[in-house]
């Protein structure tokens, strides 16, 4: 019998995955990053030169990769939701923090832009629904939480078999900032 449990950790670029992820490990969890795991596999492409960024195959990467059988993971990455996971932990941020965020990453205005969309029309949410993920997802605001918070938060859904309402229904219900002015 099995005994794990493997947590995506997905989100818009910003919305503070690898702050998270690394906190999690004081309580026991390990992390594994979805671009390493890509390398390992070889399903990471070579950098875009528009945007700087190393496109991941996702779905070859998705077949390839066997998830451990034993232990607590954390597989930290905005597209780890396509990987075999127990659940899904789906970190948001308000849009005008993430762009302060990756204007200090200093992403091109382009970058900044596409990803500040993508947050404010709940893009990971799209994309859990067109493609049918079938697990557990719970989803944090990282702009109103501190990060002990939210790795308490996180930690205690795991631990509490990770809870979780019918997919339609929490995208139904989930954060939505389309109201939000960026100024």
């Amino acid at each position: 019998m099995e005994n794990r449990c493997v947590l995506a950790v997905s989100g818009t670029p910003g919305t503070g995955k690898t702050t998270a992820c690394e906190a999690l490990t004081a309580l026991g969890w390990e992390v594994l990053s979805l671009a390493d795991l890509a390398s390992e596999h070889g399903c990471l492409e070579e950098v875009d030169s528009n945007d700087g960024a190393a496109p991941i195959d996702i779905h070859r990467l998705a077949e390839a990769w066997e998830a451990p059988k034993n232990g607590r993971y954390l597989v930290d990455g905005h597209l780890a939701h396509f990987l075999e996971v127990d659940g899904v932990v789906l970190l948001r941020c308000r849009p005008s923090t993430l762009q302060e965020r990756l204007l200090q990453r200093q992403y091109s205005e382009a970058k900044i832009r596409a990803n500040v969309e993508w947050e404010m029309t709940s893009g990971h949410w799209a994309e859990l629904l067109e493609f049918e993920i079938a697990v557990p997802v719970a989803e944090f605001d990282t702009a109103s939480m501190a990060t002990d918070a939210l790795v308490k938060a996180i930690d205690a859904w795991a631990n509490n078999g990770l809870p979780s309402a019918d997919l339609n229904q929490q995208a139904s219900e989930a954060i939505d900032w389309l109201g939000e002015s960026l100024n």
